[in-house]
């Protein structure tokens, strides 16, 4: 019985794990869930799951859960200090964490640092600080299973491979809601057009970064760390129909690839299960369904945003933490309908040109860094909504 605390349990993947839990009840325990302004939904959660531990982030909804929670055996904490320490619970054996963007970075650190295994499905943890969290890891003997699916694809690739050196992986991309578009056919994209992802069902930040490819482009990043890459070794091909999740190429030119429908709860289950496969009713793959798997080239002309995340992380250093922040502040402004589809790269492209860059940056330096971003990638999006 392995003993979960979900972070970010009302987004996508964590209504979704609560799912894979729930279907295997001789296998997970439930131990804490967190959402930062969901209460509703965290109520709900809670009442059906009944957890030991509830944490909501935004403590402007403290009352509310814990008066609707008052009559259950059940902690009801709020705010990010307490976000903070359920973490390092002595009853928590692994930590999901499914918080969206850089809020998910410090409450992995202190899961990593109380010694939980952690499934990582906040890709930003490691696009911001890979080499803190990767060094942290390794000094406290904590494995990281990758839930996002094409990660969880080059983990499943690898196993019984750790001994062979890898050559490449190759990660696949949908392409997202506007592939094969030109940039004169973008320039008046409306933010419904670009919810409305053709493979996958996500939270809104994700679907925007997947239209945008910057999803891709940061999973490139999260990729160097998870399985120790050279920049060189890490490659995107487009594949509409998102079946082969991704691939691993081996130093005798063998690929091998990890082929499913598209489904979050099937890397979910893996990561929580490790190294066990569990026996589920998600519906079967048939190659009689899928007779043409198709592939191309990223338009990197176009989706700008692929190709300034292989800069950033070709520059390293706190690089791509500028690039995560002013793409947080980015999408945010689009989802606001205040910048166009197409700014979201000039934020981002401008904002790694001015913010200081550190070669060699501290956790302090991070977090600075994540500050001044927001703060001048806010004053670029006021400017360009007003143009």
């Amino acid at each position: 019985m392995k003993r979960i605390a979900i972070l970010g349990s009302t987004g996508s993947i964590g209504t979704q794990a609560l799912e894979v839990i729930g279907a295997n009840p001789d296998s997970f325990e439930l131990e804490v869930i967190t959402a930062n302004n969901n209460a509703d939904l965290l109520i709900a959660q809670a009442l059906a799951f009944k957890p030991n531990v509830v944490v909501i982030a935004n403590e402007a909804h403290y009352e509310q859960v814990r008066d609707a929670l008052q009559h259950e055996d059940i902690k009801v904490y709020a705010g990010a200090t307490a976000l903070n320490s359920v973490v390092e619970m002595g009853t928590v054996d692994m930590v999901l964490t499914a918080m969206v963007g850089y809020a998910g970075l410090q409450p992995t650190i202190r899961a990593i640092k109380a010694g939980k295994e952690i499934a990582l499905a906040n890709k930003e943890t490691l696009v911001v600080a890979g080499q803190l969290i990767t060094d942290l890891a390794r000094q406290q003997g904590v494995n990281i299973y990758p839930v996002d699916s094409e990660h969880s694809a080059i983990f499943q690739c690898l196993a019984g491979e750790f001994q062979n050196p890898i050559e490449k992986i190759i990660l696949t991309a949908s392409g997202g809601p506007f592939r094969g578009r030109k940039a004169d056919e973008l320039r008046q994209v409306t933010r419904a057009q670009a919810l409305k992802h053709p493979n996958w069902e996500m939270g809104a930040k994700i679907t925007i970064d997947s239209a945008s490819l910057m999803n891709k482009g940061l999973e490139v990043i999260e990729a160097k760390w998870l399985f120790g890459l050279k920049n060189e070794q890490i490659e995107v091909v487009v594949h509409p129909q998102s079946i082969i999740h991704s691939l691993v190429q081996f130093e005798d030119g063998s690929i091998k690839a990890q082929l499913g429908l598209p489904d979050m709860k099937l890397p979910i289950q893996y990561a929580l299960g490790y190294p066990n496969r569990l026996k589920n009713d998600f519906p079967r793959f048939s190659f009689m369904d899928y007779p043409q798997l198709t592939f191309e080239q990223p338009d990197l002309e176009t989706f700008r945003n692929l190709q300034l995340a292989f800069d950033a992380m070709e520059r390293g250093g706190n690089m791509p933490c500028i690039l995560n922040a002013a793409n947080e502040i980015a999408v945010e402004a689009f989802l606001r309908e205040e910048v166009g589809f197409l700014k979201m790269s000039d934020i981002i492209e401008s904002s790694m040109a001015k913010v200081a860059y550190i070669a060699n940056p501290s956790y302090e330096d991070y977090v600075t860094t994540d500050r001044e971003t927001r703060v001048y990638a806010t004053e670029v999006a006021s400017k360009l909504s007003l143009s």
